[in-house]
């Protein structure tokens, strides 16, 4: 073997769905690693039977949660899957033909998007990348929501892609919509944002028309159309708790809190 000595994170919280193809085509790694936010479904079961090492930590936000478990990996390089993602056969193969020694301190990898079963090419989504593969004592996490690695000075880009299926079914939706628009919302209030209710008019539309006109959802067909209503609506509820906090107080960004 001469690419570099490799653990993959997997952070969790109740991913019996989409666990197992995940770990499935991680087989190429020297380690894999699941962090788990108290699951209480068969996450931590299945992390287990494909031979992951399964740490527990109670959920405070993304970056801390991932930086936390960069520390108890293994092997200098990490590569960072969440659970609704799967590494394609392209990119399994390029991280295989890495040399022991990358020039590179990172590398970004291009993400595939589905949305109930089909695939996005435009509504903003097409062009993803992300940087997930590094060497472990140079990258961190930032953000508390839509983290980003940081810190390497050298990052190019590997071929191959994530494939990513963050919304299965409408449940799925359902439920990450309220923990997004919260999330959003109070990082919105914390950094000292306060509109009025005039926000929750004209913002949505503006995403819709952006998403779907501009960025080309409409080519998308009826997944395109639902993808970009929803998320018009998601900017509404975000702005509509922004309103609500700013009236009441943040207290307001507990109520209604998963599990």
């Amino acid at each position: 073997m001469s690419r570099p000595r490799l653990s993959v994170l997997v952070p969790t919280r109740n991913e019996e769905g989409n666990l197992d193809a995940c770990l499935a085509a991680l087989a190429f790694a020297d380690e894999i690693v699941v962090v788990d936010s108290e699951s209480t479904d068969r996450t931590v079961e299945i992390a287990r039977a494909h031979g992951a090492r399964v740490l527990v930590r109670r959920f405070d936000d993304w970056s801390s949660q991932k930086n936390w478990a960069l520390a108890q990996l293994a092997h200098p390089w990490a590569l960072c899957v969440d659970a609704d993602e799967r590494v394609d056969a392209e990119l399994a193969a390029a991280i295989a033909a890495l040399p022991e020694e990358p020039a590179a301190d990172g590398y970004r990898l291009a993400r595939h998007n589905w949305f109930l079963g089909r695939r996005i090419r435009h509504s903003g989504w097409q062009g993803d990348v992300v940087l997930r593969l590094f060497r472990r004592e140079a990258g961190r996490f930032e953000g508390a929501i839509h983290e980003r690695v940081v810190g390497l000075p050298r990052v190019e880009a590997l071929p191959g892609a994530l494939l990513h299926h963050p919304y299965r079914t409408w449940r799925d939706y359902e439920r990450k919509l309220w923990r997004y628009a919260r999330a959003n919302a109070r990082m919105a209030y914390d950094a000292g944002r306060r509109p009025g209710p005039l926000a929750m008019l004209l913002r949505p539309p503006v995403r819709f028309v952006r998403m779907y006109l501009a960025q080309g959802g409409i080519l998308d067909g009826g997944a395109g159309l639902a993808l970009c209503v929803l998320s018009a609506v998601a900017v509404f509820l975000k702005y509509a708790l922004l309103w609500d906090a700013t009236q009441r107080g943040p207290t307001i960004f507990d109520e209604g809190e998963d599990a």
